[in-house]
């Protein structure tokens, strides 16, 4: 019996699979399997019932895995409380909605780098849901996105806000004051299954009942650019179109009432513990509270 192979054994039991325990540890699922199999061979006694509807555990195999789970708690602590930052290798799996990547996302990877300049960071771009199904699927270890996840099993580090103001291009041209235009002026949004878009939406029918016309992007670049040119107007971060309105490419304005701010969370999965997730989790805090100063 090895401690490749008890840590094999909790990853097949926690993910209910080899496919899923390989894609976690970055292994072949020949490697998993041979494992499980000598890991059974050692020990003399069947830990999984296998089925085409998947792996289950056995009551012997539910034993073992408490005493598992001991040791990937001893395996985190030694990672948090021994082992050198520096010279910790492994690979984080970090994804992030398109506000974070229009904002603080490269002084993040930076912070994470110096701090652990041996870990390889994958970066995972997509809408807040996806990410939330992402991280409790296991396929991401740090999910940064409208927040929080209200799971059991996640932690949230709350994030500052992003405030949202209306703009528009200098060059618009309307009829009416600032709290027609949006009766007028078609209204660019982020995409349609986003927390944004919805709020959005039930707030023009609240004000304007059908008047209001939505324009959803995916792209969040470019819904700023589409309003910097006048194809109508929106409510974005301040944070991320400071340059433009200093240098009066674009300008805002006020209709009378702003869409709620934005919400952001770290969120990792506390169980099983990871301390690099969670470490990572503290520095985009730490990141994204000086961006906002």
């Amino acid at each position: 019996m090895t401690f490749e192979q008890l840590r094999t054994f909790f990853w097949v039991a926690r993910l209910g699979g080899v496919r899923r325990a390989a894609e976690q540890m970055h292994l072949s699922q020949p490697a998993v399997s041979a494992r499980i199999a000598a890991l059974e061979t050692a020990l003399g006694v069947e830990l999984f019932e296998r089925a085409q509807s998947g792996m289950r555990l056995t009551k012997r195999g539910e034993k073992l895995l408490g005493y598992a789970e001991q040791i990937h708690r001893i395996q985190e602590d030694i990672k948090a409380n021994i082992v050198d930052p520096a010279g910790l290798e492994a690979q984080l799996r970090v994804g992030v909605s398109e506000t974070v990547v229009q904002s603080w996302l490269p002084e993040f990877v930076a912070g994470l780098r110096s701090e652990y300049p041996m870990v390889d960071v994958e970066i995972t771009v997509d809408v807040s849901q996806n990410l939330r199904d992402s991280l409790l699927n296991r396929s991401l270890d740090l999910a940064i996105l409208m927040g929080p996840i209200s799971e059991f099993s996640v932690n949230n580090i709350e994030l500052p806000e992003f405030e949202l103001i209306w703009i528009r291009s200098p060059e618009l041209q309307f009829e009416g004051d600032d709290k027609t235009i949006l009766r007028k002026t078609p209204v660019i949004s982020y995409a349609r299954n986003t927390r944004p878009y919805q709020d959005l939406k039930i707030k023009l029918l609240e004000h304007y009942g059908g008047d209001a016309r939505l324009f959803p992007s995916s792209s969040l670049s470019a819904c700023i650019r589409m309003v910097a040119t006048g194809l109508g107007v929106g409510a974005f971060p301040l944070h991320l179109i400071k340059d433009q309105l200093e240098s009066g490419a674009l300008e805002a304005f006020d209709p009378g009432w702003r869409p709620d701010t934005l919400r952001f969370t770290a969120s990792f999965l506390g169980e099983p513990m990871s301390h690099l997730a969670e470490r990572a989790a503290h520095i985009a805090r730490d990141v994204a509270t000086a961006y906002m100063r």
